[in-house]
């Protein structure tokens, strides 16, 4: 099969052989796939490996047969985001879980339009980096087949706003009268579901609600971008303990 301009944005690249990349990319008509650069090693090749770096957008030429494409031509359209910091740490985790969550070469247009969006988002540093975060992981569960219906509880009653619910990753949020940890107000999932901005000390339950939905999908093989996530907190919190 070959491909001709077919647009791309490159999720992860790592060194291959002595003059190559694999590439892993999220294309708008083939969904992941997976692709060998050749002959991109050396400082007379700088730019064209530039074009292949983890958020860059690009057209691609590719010969694809089997699981693995042969990249014949590739252009960056556009300059990706300077991710830094906490910005740089969420756009791992993103390219983690969609390696981690997308099948090989399953057309996932609107996946690709999402990821067009988040993208933007996370360069333009409008809503805080929870709230991004969390309206897409909401997304991207929804858009494989595996989200739940936030606004309303697993047994089918409306949310009360003021009542505590825990998430059951298959069918949903259940009342829970004890209100223990790791459970998450009724306002926020509504607000989840409205796609409005829920209250700030709501950000954090939610963050965990979501992370337990997709820790199922993942059938307990955890993501390196979560414990990065931890050791910077961590590292945080004890700087924090040391000011005067």
């Amino acid at each position: 099969m070959r491909i001709d301009g077919e647009p791309a944005f490159v999720l992860h690249a790592r060194p291959w052989r002595e003059t190559s990349l694999l590439v892993e990319l999220l294309t708008a008509n083939h969904g992941r796939v997976g692709a060998v650069a050749r002959g991109v090693q050396g400082p007379k090749q700088q730019a064209r490996r530039a074009a292949l770096q983890p958020w860059q957008r690009i057209t691609l030429a590719a010969d694809g047969r089997g699981e693995l494409w042969t990249l014949r031509q590739w252009e960056a359209l556009d300059t990706p985001p300077r991710l830094a910091g906490e910005a740089a740490l969420a756009g791992f985790y993103v390219h983690e879980l969609l390696l981690r969550l997308l099948p090989r070469q399953d057309p996932a247009e609107r996946v690709f339009a999402r990821h067009a969006e988040l993208r933007q988002a996370l360069g333009g540093g409008g809503e805080t980096l929870a709230w991004t975060l969390r309206r897409w992981e909401r997304d991207l569960l929804d858009l494989l087949g595996l989200g739940l219906d936030w606004g309303r509880a697993a047994d089918g009653q409306a949310l009360d706003p003021v009542a505590r619910y825990r998430i059951d990753p298959e069918q949903g949020p259940w009342r829970d009268p004890g209100q223990e940890r790791g459970s998450v107000r009724g306002s926020a999932l509504l607000a989840l579901a409205a796609d409005r901005r829920p209250a700030d000390e709501d950000l954090p339950d939610l963050r965990r609600a979501l992370r337990g939905v997709i820790e199922h999908q993942l059938e307990g093989r955890p993501l390196r971008s979560w414990s990065l996530w931890a050791d910077v907190r961590q590292a945080v919190a004890a700087s924090e303990r040391q000011l005067p």
